[in-house]
């Protein structure tokens, strides 16, 4: 088609990047992490990092990569291109595992070291940052080093990931409003929402069809949440391999996405009630007052409770605490507080969240490099706005992606498509 005139796939090669949360929140990473490896001779891969909001850790990519070192000699004999399974256990780095406090940063991890490192090398190329969980390792590299904000292109699969990491996205959004960035919050669904979805090309029957009995990471992937595809941070991959990166707007195999006016942030110095109003994605900054301690404080002091969800809160001084919470879905929600401190334990309230307002649609000076979700009906799949502008290209990015999973047989033997 021809729109197609840049991608990895078409011979762009991208400066890469991937931060992933794979092995703790959400198994989903490890299928995205053999589709990465899968197509990695297209790509300068400098650093696979693991930042996970939960119990994942860098051996967990390590694992990943032990099955493609299996495949490795099968790759190799259709690319020279791909990495050593070496280097790339040399590139593999251990991020942040724990949230941020309140300031949106903590201390320097090897992770976050890494990204400043990669980001000062003598390259003209710009280096994108692909992120598949939290955002605290790219925020500590800000902190640390903010020179490095023009080289970075960063695409973040936000949704639940930017529910725990609000303190790190917020330091971002309000010291580098500049940073060129895209905020996918729901297009990221179309990988496995959606689509055509006919035969061979269903969820299931795709794995059962062409991954599984593919060398050891098809088996490895086949393995994965029982068979069936989802691979929600496959998108930013995508991304390079099919559009024009450098234009968020246009096609791609990873969406395509609109610029952005602001980013919703509704502040209460009150227990909220359900006529209080709140954008999905949007955050909600929560005001109590309570004891005046000695000093601020990064330890959580109390937390805001969910769904059964907990949500840490920081004491700033002055009898000042303050919460984060971001509804990732419209309706009716409620809330309480737990802590060891009186006036913190027990507080309540409600809140309704709508959907995502136009108006933050549009260019803004203070956000310049910044791009979210296209909210047009036409264009989502189910509630998911955007998804469709993944989904669309389902039939052809699957296929790619059976091709490349026929190179781990050998001799590079053919499935029937």
């Amino acid at each position: 088609m021809s729109q197609w005139n840049k991608g990895a796939l078409l011979g762009d090669r991208y400066r890469v990047i991937v931060s992933t949360d794979i092995g703790g929140s959400d198994p989903d990473d490890f299928q995205s992490m053999v589709h990465y490896l899968l197509y990695s001779d297209l790509f300068d891969t400098e650093g696979l990092i693991s930042s996970p909001w939960a119990q994942g850790r860098k051996e967990h990519i390590l694992e990943v990569i032990d099955e493609y070192e299996k495949d490795f000699e099968n790759l190799k004999s259709h690319s020279e291109h791909y990495p050593d399974p070496d280097y790339l256990r040399s590139v593999t780095k251990q991020g942040t595992v724990d949230f941020a406090p309140y300031k949106g940063y903590d201390k320097p991890t090897e992770g976050s070291d890494w990204i400043i490192q990669c980001a000062k090398k003598q390259d003209d190329r710009p280096l994108y940052i692909l992120i598949w969980g939290l955002l605290e390792d790219l925020a500590q590299a800000l902190h640390d080093d903010p020179s490095i904000e023009e080289k970075l292109r960063v695409y973040y699969i936000g949704g639940p990931n930017k529910k725990w990491g609000l303190n790190a996205y917020e330091y971002i959004r309000t010291h580098f409003p500049n940073l060129w960035i895209i905020e996918n919050n729901s297009t990221y669904r179309g990988w496995f929402v959606g689509g055509n979805q006919d035969g061979d090309l269903g969820n299931e029957s795709f794995v059962a069809q062409h991954i599984s009995q593919h060398g050891a990471m098809g088996d490895y992937f086949a393995n994965v949440l029982s068979g069936k595809i989802k691979m929600g941070d496959t998108p930013s991959v995508t991304y390079l391999l099919k559009g024009d990166p450098e234009q968020p707007e246009h096609p791609s195999w990873g969406g395509s996405f609109t610029r952005v006016r602001n980013r919703p942030l509704f502040v209460f110095d009150r227990n909220t009630t359900k006529e209080d109003i709140i954008e999905v994605f949007g955050i909600l900054e929560l005001v109590f007052r309570g004891p005046v301690l000695d000093s601020p404080s990064d330890v959580c002091v109390f937390t805001l409770v969910v769904e059964g969800q907990k949500f840490e809160g920081f004491y700033l001084g002055n009898g000042e605490y303050r919460v984060r919470f971001m509804p990732k879905a419209t309706g009716h929600w409620s809330y309480e507080t737990k802590s060891d401190i009186a006036e913190l334990n027990g507080q309540t309230g409600e809140f309704t969240c709508i959907e995502e307002s136009a108006a933050r649609l549009g260019y803004d000076a203070a956000y310049p490099n910044w791009w979210s979700d296209v909210l047009d009906t036409d264009l989502q799949e189910d509630s998911h706005k955007g998804a469709k502008t993944v989904s669309m290209w389902r039939e052809m990015f699957l296929r790619d992606f059976q091709a490349r999973m026929d190179r781990c047989l050998p001799n590079g033997e053919r499935t029937p498509s």
